[in-house]
């Protein structure tokens, strides 16, 4: 017998982009946020999630609901237990990204599902203890680069949500990709020494 490794257990798209107002309201929401990460380990039942955040049933059923009609979880399977039938959620697609945003109201809302900001939020307890391992580059490299590299980068975040899940502890993986105002050196307009056979 063949054991499935797969993570999560269940078929889902690689990305979908968040465009509608209806579906940035639903990552807006701390529990729904969680509730969306919970699945991309495993499917699972409301009463499942709701042990796992230790939220009342109604409460998760009532943001499942509210992710299932946002077009981002969906029932992958179901169980029958005697006469009740369980539905098994999961997600659309293993990468979440926010599309382009068009007005105020938008950005406003997406604001609080912004990865920094939680990244910060989560790894503050980690800094204090001198346990987050965290790195910062800058580097002036033309727009193709970028998208190479960004591309690396997802694999690399797609490898870490795929790694067997073990341990008590969860881990965080933030990365970021962004232009800055940061100074560059200014073309050389003579040779250096260095330049000179």
């Amino acid at each position: 017998m063949s054991v499935n490794h797969q993570i999560p257990d269940y078929d889902l798209d690689e990305t979908i982009v968040l465009t509608a107002p209806v579906q940035l309201r639903a990552v807006a929401d701390d529990l729904r946020s969680t509730l969306l990460e919970l699945v991309l380990e495993r499917a699972a039942t409301v009463t499942e999630m709701a042990q796992a955040v230790g939220r009342p049933k109604s409460t998760v059923a009532y943001h499942v609901n509210l992710l299932v009609d946002a077009g981002l979880l969906k029932v992958v399977r179901t169980h029958r237990v005697r006469a009740i039938e369980e539905r098994y959620y999961g997600r659309v697609a293993r990468t979440i990204y926010i599309g382009a945003l068009s007005s105020p109201d938008d950005i406003a809302t997406v604001s609080s599902v912004d990865g920094v900001a939680t990244a910060y939020r989560e790894s503050r307890a980690a800094h204090e203890t001198d346990d987050l391992r965290c790195t910062l580059v800058h580097a002036r490299i033309p727009v193709e680069e970028v998208r190479d590299f960004w591309a690396e980068v997802q694999a690399l975040a797609r490898r870490f949500a795929q790694i067997p899940r073990s341990g008590d502890q969860v881990h965080g993986f933030v990365a970021g990709l962004y232009p800055t105002d940061a100074p560059t050196l200014p073309e050389r307009t003579q040779p250096t020494d260095a330049d000179r056979p």
